[in-house]
C-alpha cells in the first residue's frame, strides 16, 4: 500500500514498548519499507520488528538524551525541527511526547496519530509541577508557555489528526482547534485468555506514576482488608509506607506473569485518568471485569454490569463502595461476553480502519495537488 511513495514515521521518543510503540508496530507493519525518526532510541528496550527499520535519531542522542530525555523538554521542538523529512511523500507521526513538530514537504502529507496533547504542559501540568524537584519544577515554569505556543502552532502543520479516544479527541478541539477521527488503538489478544477460575485477589497494574492513583487504591485494599496485588515499575517506596499486610507489590514483571495475573484476578482496579487505557481492554481480553474511575478513556470501554463498574468520584468512599459492590455482584459477570467485547479492539481491526483512514487522506491529498493553479 502506497508502496511508490516514500513514507515517513515518527514516534517522539523509543525507550520501552508501551502502548505508543504498539501502535508504531501496526504501522510498520502497514508500511514495510518506511524509515522511522525518533528523537532519542534504546534498541535494547524495542522490539525486533521496529529495529528491522532505519531509525534515525535527533541530536539528543548524542548528548546523553537516550537516559535523559524526560529533562531535555525545552530542546525538543529544535531536535525535532532539526530532522530532515524532505525526502518523504507521507509522514505519520505519533504523538504523545513532542512528535507533530517536523517540518514536512509542502505537498507531502502529514497525518498525526494523538495518544495524548503532551500531558505535561496541558491538563496535568499543575501535578507535575507539584511532584517535580525544585529544580525542575523552575525549569518548567519557564519553558512551559513557550511549549504550549509551539505546540499549538506546530498543529498546524498537521493534515489530519487521528485520536486513540473520543477524551484525547475533546482535548485535541480544546487546545489545537482542531477536529480528530477516532481510531482506538490495537489490543495483542492473542497474549491473553480465559482461565477456568479466578482466585481471590484484586489487581492494580501499569507504570505507577502519581497520576495513576495507585495509593488509593492501596488505602482502600487496606481499609477492607481485601487481597491486591500491585504490578508495575516505578517507587513503591511511599505505597509500602501505608499498605497492610493484604497488599502486595510485585513491581516489574514479565508478559508471562502479567498474562497469568490478568486471567486470575476477581477484577483490575483503575483509579487514574487515562487517555484510553489499554490495560483494562487487556484484562477484559482476560474475561474479567474492571473497576475504574468515571473519566477519560474508560468511558469509552468500561460498559457497567457487562464488562465491569464505574465509580464517580476519586476518593476512599467511592471507590470502597464499588468494590463491596463488586463483591456482591462478581458471579453476575460473564468471562466469555467480557473477552467478546475486547475483540472488537483487536489489531487486524485497528490496522484496518488505520489503514483505509490513510489511503483516504492520501488521495485526497493527491486530488488536491493535481488541481491545484
Amino acid at each position: 500500500m502506497y508502496s511508490e511513495k516514500k513514507v515517513a514515521l515518527v514516534h517522539y521518543w523509543l525507550v520501552g514498548m508501551r502502548g505508543g510503540e504498539k501502535v508504531l508496530e501496526v504501522l510498520c507493519d502497514l508500511y514495510p519499507h518506511a524509515d522511522i525518526f525518533t528523537l532519542v532510541v534504546d534498541r535494547n528496550a524495542i522490539s525486533q520488528k521496529i529495529q528491522k527499520h532505519r531509525i534515525t535519531t535527533s541530536f539528543l542522542q548524542r548528548i546523553g538524551g537516550r537516559t535523559h530525555y524526560t529533562k531535555m523538554l525545552p530542546l525538543m521542538p529544535f531536535a525535532l525541527e532539526a530532522l530532515d523529512l524532505t525526502p518523504y511523500d507521507l509522514v505519520i507521526s505519533s504523538e504523545s511526547g513532542p512528535a507533530k513538530g517536523v517540518v514536512t514537504r509542502p505537498d507531502a502529507v502529514h497525518i498525526c496519530y494523538c495518544h495524548s496533547p503532551m500531558r505535561y504542559i496541558w491538563d496535568q501540568y499543575p501535578e507535575y509541577s507539584r511532584t517535580a524537584s525544585i529544580l525542575s519544577k523552575a525549569a518548567l515554569a519557564l519553558t512551559a508557555p513557550l511549549l504550549r505556543q509551539w505546540d499549538v502552532t506546530t498543529a498546524a502543520r498537521v493534515d489530519h489528526f487521528i485520536a486513540n479516544s473520543q477524551f484525547v479527541a475533546k482535548r485535541i478541539r480544546k487546545y489545537y482547534r482542531r477536529e480528530a477521527t477516532v481510531i482506538n488503538p490495537p489490543v495483542d489478544l492473542e497474549r491473553f485468555s480465559i482461565a477456568g477460575r479466578f482466585d481471590d485477589f484484586y489487581l492494580c497494574a501499569g507504570e505507577i506514576t502519581p497520576n495513576k492513583r495507585i495509593e488509593l487504591a492501596v488505602e482502600v485494599f487496606t481499609k477492607l482488608g481485601l487481597p491486591l496485588i500491585v504490578i508495575g515499575s516505578g517507587s513503591t517506596r511511599a505505597l509500602r509506607r501505608t499498605a497492610g499486610p493484604n497488599v502486595k507489590f510485585l513491581g516489574a514483571v514479565s508478559d508471562t506473569v502479567i498474562a497469568d495475573h490478568f486471567r486470575r484476578c476477581k477484577a483490575l482496579i483503575f483509579p487514574g485518568v487515562e487517555d484510553f487505557g489499554i490495560v483494562p481492554l487487556e484484562v477484559m481480553a482476560s474475561g474479567r471485569p474492571v473497576i475504574a474511575f468515571a473519566a477519560g478513556g474508560a468511558l469509552e470501554t468500561v460498559i457497567p454490569g457487562e464488562t465491569g463498574m464505574l465509580f464517580s468520584f476519586q476518593s476512599v468512599d467511592s471507590l470502597t463502595d464499588a468494590v463491596r459492590n463488586m463483591e456482591q455482584r462478581l458471579a453476575e459477570f460473564n468471562s466469555e461476553r467480557i473477552r467478546e467485547f475486547s475483540k472488537q479492539f483487536d489489531r487486524p481491526h485497528f490496522s484496518k480502519r488505520v489503514a483505509s483512514f490513510i489511503e483516504k487522506c492520501v488521495a485526497n491529498g493527491e486530488q488536491i495537488s493535481s488541481t491545484s493553479l
